[in-house]
Formats: C-alpha cells, sequence, structure tokens
C-alpha cells in the first residue's frame, strides 16, 4: 500500500505543497485507488494535481466524518475535470452530510447528501464496508474505552426534528491488512482513537497494530492522553504519526515514551 499526503495542517520538510487545517489522503492498494476524506477546498485537487497523482483513476472518497475540514472538498468535485464521476463512489456513514453547528457556526458538509447523490455515485454505511483488497472501512466505531468518552461538539441534525448534541457517531477510519498486522488510518478520531483500533482488531480478526496514521483529537497533557500512550504501549505499535487534530504539547509528551514520526503534506508512507 502506498499512502501520500495531499492535505494535512502542515507541509512536510522539503515539499513545497500548500497545506490547511484539514485531511485528505490519496492511498493505492494493488490497483485501486481512493481518497481519505478531502480537505477543506479544493487543496487536495490542486496538490494532487502538483504530485501528478491519477485523480481520474479514484474509485471511491472515503469520508471519516461530517466536519468541514473533511467534507469541505467535496463541493468542488462537480466543477472539476480531475475526476471520473461516472465510476466515482462518495462511501460514508448515514450521519456525515447531517446539519452540524457550533453555536451559530456552521462547521458541516458544504455539500449534501442529494447534491452529491444528483452527480456521482453515494453509499451509506454503518457497517464495514471492503474498498480494496486489504483495505476497510469500519463505519460506526463502538465507543468501549471510558476514558475516551468525551463530551459532543455543538449540535447536529438531519432537519426532521430538532439539534441535538452531536457525539460523532458518524467518524470513522481505514484499517490496511497485512499478514503481519494492521495499519489504521484516521480522520480525527472523535470516536476515540483505541475505540477506533479495538474495533480494527474485531473486524480484521488480528490483534497486531503495526502502525497508525491520522488525527487523534488531543490536545491537552491530560489522563486520557495517559490512558492513550499507556494502549499504544501495551500493543507495541512501532510507527505512529499524529498530525492535524493533534497539539505540539501532546507530540511532545508522546515523544517522550513512543517513536513518533512528522507529518505534512507530501508525506509518502510506503506499507
Amino acid at each position: 500500500m502506498k499512502l501520500k499526503v495531499l492535505v494535512d495542517n502542515n507541509t512536510y520538510i522539503d515539499e513545497y505543497y500548500f497545506g490547511e487545517p484539514a485531511v485528505s489522503y490519496y492511498i493505492e492498494d494493488e490497483d485501486t485507488k481512493i481518497l481519505f476524506d478531502a480537505g477543506y477546498s479544493d487543496l487536495y485537487i490542486r496538490n494532487a494535481k502538483k504530485m501528478n497523482i491519477p485523480l481520474k483513476e479514484i474509485s471511491t472518497i472515503a469520508i471519516s466524518h461530517g466536519h468541514n475540514d473533511h467534507t469541505g472538498g467535496l463541493a468542488y468535485l462537480k466543477d472539476s475535470d480531475a475526476f471520473d464521476l461516472d465510476h466515482l463512489r462518495i462511501l460514508a456513514h448515514p450521519d456525515t452530510f447531517d446539519k452540524k453547528v457550533i453555536d451559530d457556526l456552521d462547521i458541516g458538509s458544504p455539500i449534501t447528501k442529494d447534491e452529491l447523490e444528483s452527480f456521482t455515485t453515494l453509499e451509506l454505511s454503518k457497517t464495514p464496508v471492503k474498498i480494496s483488497p486489504n483495505l476497510t472501512y469500519l463505519g460506526e466505531i463502538p465507543r468501549v474505552h471510558d476514558f475516551e468518552n468525551s463530551g459532543p461538539i455543538g449540535k447536529c441534525g438531519c432537519g426532521c426534528h430538532p439539534l441535538v448534541d452531536d457525539y460523532l457517531s458518524d467518524d470513522t477510519a481505514l484499517v490496511y491488512e497485512t499478514p503481519k498486522g494492521l495499519y489504521i488510518i484516521t480522520g480525527c478520531s472523535h470516536s476515540g482513537i483505541c475505540n477506533i483500533i479495538e474495533h480494527a482488531k474485531k473486524v480484521c480478526g488480528q490483534n497486531t497494530i503495526l502502525g497508525v496514521i491520522g488525527g487523534f483529537h488531543l490536545f491537552e497533557v491530560s489522563s486520557r492522553l495517559e490512558h492513550t500512550i499507556e494502549y499504544f504501549k501495551k500493543n507495541n505499535i512501532k510507527e505512529l504519526y499524529p498530525c492535524h487534530c493533534v497539539s505540539f504539547k501532546v507530540k511532545s509528551a508522546m515523544n517522550q515514551e513512543l517513536p513518533i514520526h512528522e507529518v505534512g503534506v507530501g508525506l509518502e508512507l510506503n506499507w
């Protein structure tokens, strides 16, 4: 598998692309080419073109959750000639395109389900979906670790009922299976990075975690971080790539005990 970072808060050293506080990864698994998340703007398209990535060969854009720093780029699909929309699927949790707000600020997808369905294929699933021979979309993540039970982020709703507290039930991730173990690819891990890993183990029937890349939604040095570090150590994870929604002080604390790596636009991983 090859993974290339198209969008992140940072750019990788000596890679001359643009960054934004968002996420998009290009992934190849054998002959299958996908995107995971679409960033905040059309930046993922512009960076991909500079990297000579064949966007027309992409069969699936999988979405980690409905916040606009992961879905914003979908609004540029219809007017872009970069993709083959007749052969493109958008894969997401059923709640991904619900309205999401914090106070008066709209933080949800700028494009609706109906709009997406008007020009491409939209598949919504709470259960795992096999995307390629070795890559699986995990679907809804069970919340099994008490230390990761965080509060809501704003409000959400489908428009049929009053808005309710948003616990990000739509938050999901990808898992890449190898004979030696699993690699986890996340967006923000609102459902909890340890919860995601436990679900991936069950879905794949493997307990060895080789690496993790993505946002962990950790900003403070806290008991939650301590539990997370202990979980990573217990699972003997050798490759950790925290990015996007992980603060510098959290990365610094993790680096005291774990083998973490730098992430930025232009980074390429071959697993």
